[in-house]
């Protein structure tokens, strides 16, 4: 089997009109050159050149075959070039896994403007609340709340977020104000589904952490079906800050405890590999990660205290 890298070389001595000259483009010894040829002629069977001390002279057998393989080294050449050049620049598709609602609480104006600042790069987005298999499902990054706990992922962090509990000023004046933390488990509370119809609430406070026992007659399994059920009088929810603070500035909901919450809910982007990341990867996880902070969609940590 020829080597082609034997064949490229024979192309480039062509080009040179000497062993020393293409030897010296390509850093190696002229009498390195002059042997694989003579390998290249072996395995052939047929004489490529006629040396002389001034030149190189071309065999007819030698000017076909140059004929024939120069167009596709050359072509070879201009392609690993050019590979070489698009890996510099942000480019191709970047498949990404987020919640169901994050276009609710994340500006698609500051994904228009990524994709202007890389007009190499196309974004896909696979919307759900169910957790993405990034092998099964061909995610390049994923959005991840909590702790990250598949061994085979990198997590890099993009900040903290903390939930607050709101309810609609309609059932805050049909039920009341609770004044304290105890006293929710006698409103209705809109959860998430529970098989006991129950759900657990760990509250962060002045004093540590509080659980608290809280039922409802209504429950969804997205952060927007909550809040729609909190802005429609349902009950009260304990949902992200990004999520309802646009509804507290306009009074459709009014936030409950405000010195009660979840703090510190960890946010994290999540890929497979270190190694080999693409550059359109790894343009959009530095863009998310700035991007979420400036927008105020997650804190750094040390806005919030772990409670201890």
């Amino acid at each position: 089997m020829l080597d082609l890298n034997d064949v490229a070389l024979f192309v480039q001595v062509v080009h040179a009109g000497s062993f020393a000259a293409a030897a010296r483009r390509l850093g190696m010894p002229a009498n390195t050159a002059s042997r694989r040829i003579q390998q290249l002629e072996q395995q052939l069977g047929l004489r490529l050149m006629q040396r002389s001390t001034r030149k190189l002279t071309l065999t007819d057998a030698g000017a076909t075959f140059y004929a024939r393989c120069a167009d596709q080294v050359e072509a070879l050449a201009e392609a690993a070039q050019e590979l070489g050049e698009s890996s510099k620049v942000p480019s191709g598709r970047v498949r990404v896994a987020a919640p169901a609602d994050f276009f609710n609480v994340f500006r698609m104006e500051m994904i228009a403007a990524f994709l202007a600042d890389h007009p190499k790069v196309r974004l896909e987005f696979v919307l759900s609340d169910a957790r993405a298999d990034l092998i099964e499902e061909g995610i390049d990054v994923a959005f991840r709340n909590g702790k990250v706990l598949e061994p085979t992922l990198v997590a890099r962090r993009i900040g903290t977020g903390r939930a607050t509990l709101v309810a609609s000023p309609a059932y805050i004046a049909a039920h009341g104000t609770p004044e304290s933390v105890e006293a929710l488990a006698g409103h209705d509370c809109v959860t998430l589904p529970q098989a006991s119809g129950r759900a657990a609430w760990r509250l962060d406070g002045p004093d540590g952490e509080i659980d608290v026992q809280v039922a409802g007659r209504f429950s969804a399994n997205t952060a927007q079906a909550l809040l729609k059920a909190a802005l429609a009088g349902l009950g009260i929810a304990l949902l992200p800050a990004p999520v309802t603070a646009p509804h507290v500035r306009a009074g459709e909901l009014i936030e409950l405890l405000p010195e009660h919450g979840v703090n510190g809910r960890e946010a994290y982007l999540v890929y497979l590999s270190r190694r080999q990341l693409p550059r359109a990867v790894s343009a959009f996880i530095e863009f998310m990660v700035a991007t979420m902070v400036d927008e105020g969609l997650v804190q750094p940590a040390s806005e919030y205290r772990a409670s201890t």
